[in-house]
Parts: structure tokens; sequence; C-alpha cells
């Protein structure tokens, strides 16, 4: 059983495999998610979109598309990458996605959702899940809501994260979608009320472990998003609140000379410095001289000869900063 109790969403641009090495540096329990990576990245793309450090896991790709013969194929690669999950995206609503008709506009099409889990769980023993909103556009909340999670389970889906907010496919930006639409947690609640038997996780504005601690009363699972990439350090009592494990014995500054290790190893494989260091700007967020941390590696960690000395420079600063 993969531990669900707090995962890490899947963000584009933002939880690329730099990110998630660094997290798990901080909770070796919480589910981390890759960036949505589509079926035509991974079938037809030149690069190598599936690969990820094994100190990682357990991590959990995320995928976008709706084609099952695709969707199938995708997820036997990742199974024999080593990925600990399959996570199907229905609920990004940017116009690039709809295009493609993957995303948010499937909460329309659960029938096609479900002929992807079908598909995907005959080519893989690794857990299919599905990651939704509680709607679209005019779709009512509650009962399209549930129709939609009734037929996906039916598939054999036994997996849901809810991000609890509406996704408005016209008229408002993805920006302005992770925002605008009001949170509604009281839907997610009353859904695993309708499926008890079902693992349901919440997603949306959870901000503090307090909060998780208050929808893990209601749910199966809650997963964290902008608040652990401007704040990290949120991770560091995960696994010993919500796992009972011991606490991370790392403190913050044996962190940064682990990821010193770890970027130096990177960039001998053609990363840059920034492609690492960007992910740990809210490292030191709400300790004395974070802001002069955040400013030594963002002016002077884009350049191309940035090395993972500056990480050291950016600890002088700090601390030159907070006994000022």
């Amino acid at each position: 059983m993969l531990p669900r109790k707090i995962s890490v969403a899947p963000m584009l641009d933002w939880t690329d495999r730099h990110c998630r090495y660094f997290l798990r540096q901080i909770s070796s329990q919480a589910l981390l998610y890759t960036e949505m990576v589509t079926t035509g990245a991974i079938i037809h793309g030149k690069g190598d979109y599936l690969a990820f450090h094994q100190d990682e896991q357990p991590v959990a790709l995320q995928l976008g598309g709706s084609n099952p013969q695709e969707m199938a194929e995708c997820a036997r690669q990742a199974e024999g990458y080593g990925y600990d999950e399959v996570n199907i995206n229905v609920g990004c609503p940017s116009d690039r996605v709809q295009n493609g008709r993957f995303g948010a506009c499937l909460m329309a099409e659960p029938e096609t959702v479900a002929a992807c889990v079908s598909q995907m769980q005959q080519a893989v023993n690794i857990p299919v899940t599905v990651k939704s909103r509680i709607g679209i556009d005019d779709m009512c909340e509650m009962d399209d809501l549930t129709r939609f999670i009734q037929i996906v389970a039916d598939a054999g889906c036994d997996t849901f994260i809810v991000h609890a907010r509406k996704a408005w496919l016209q008229g408002l930006s993805p920006k302005e979608n992770r925002d605008i639409p009001p949170l509604m947690y009281d839907r997610v609640y009353h859904l695993k009320q309708q499926f008890p038997h079902l693992h349901i996780s919440i997603n949306g504005g959870v901000k503090t472990l307090d909060d998780a601690a208050l929808h893990l009363n209601h749910l199966d699972g809650v997963m964290i998003g902008r608040e652990v990439y401007s704040n990290p350090w949120i991770l560091a009592e995960v696994d010993q609140r919500f796992y009972d494990l011991p606490e991370n014995s790392k403190d913050r500054i044996e962190i940064v000379q682990h990821m010193i290790d770890y970027t130096e190893q990177q960039m001998l494989q053609g990363a840059r410095f920034y492609h690492v260091a960007r992910h740990m700007l809210g490292l030191f967020q709400g300790q004395p001289g974070a802001r002069a941390w955040r400013r030594c590696l963002s002016e002077h960690g884009t350049a191309a000869n940035a090395t993972p000395e500056l990480f050291n420079r950016a600890l002088d600063a700090m601390y030159t900063r907070a006994s000022a």
C-alpha cells in the first residue's frame, strides 16, 4: 500500500525530478507526483520524459491523454521504469490540454476515462488513479461528480484525488482557475460518504498540516500543492505526525549540503545549476535571513557559470543578514 495520507500535487514546470529529489530529503513518506506528462511526449517525444532518481520513491507519474491504447502503453512504460502509480489528469483546464482532449474536459466524458482505466489496469500491476475537479462549467458539482466517480470506479479505479474547485474551461485562465472558483470541501466530504469503499484524497487551498489533519477527519488523504513549493519545510513533520515514524533527522543545513553533492552530479550530466536551485528558494521560509538566501540564488543562480558553491555563498549571505 502506498503512503497516501499526505501527497504533493503534480505542478507543471515545478515538480520535476530535481524538485522531487529535494522534497524527498525532507519527507521520506509523502507521495510525490511528476508534472503532467502527455502520452504524445512519451510515445513520440525525443527526450526521456520518464527518468527519475530511485531515491524519489514513492513517486507517481501523472499522465495526460484520452486514447485508451496509448494510455495503456504509457502506463506499461511507467511500470517498467519503476513508478509506484500512474495517475490520470482529469483536472487541468488549460486551452492546450483541452485541444488535446484531456485534462478537466474529460469530466464530461466519464466513459472515456473509464475505458482508459480499464485498459491501463489490464496492462500494469501498479495502481491506476484519477485526479479530477469537482466539476466543469455548468456541471452540477454533486450530481455530475457522483456520476463521474461511479462510472470510473465501476471500471476498476478505487483511488481518486479531487481538487475541491470547479474548473471553468471558458472565461478563466489556468491561473485564475486555481484561485477564483470557490473551494467546496463539503462536496468532497459528501463524496466519501457516498463511496466509503473508495480512497478519496482532497486537494486545494491546504496551507498547514493542521489543515491537513482536519481534512483527514473526513477523508483518506490530503494533497498539498503550492504551499509545499513556497514553503517546502512544511513536509518536515509529515513522517512523524501522519506516519508514526521518527522525526526527520536532517536539518535545513544538512539538506543544503546533500543537495550540493546532488547538484554537482547532475551538472556533470548536463543540468544547469538553477535547474536544481530554483526549487530550493523557499527552504528557509520564515527563518531569519531567508530573503538574503533567496536573493543570492535568484540573482546569481541563472548565470551560465553558476556552480554549487553558490549554495554556500547564499548560506553566508543568510547568516550575515540574520545577525545584522
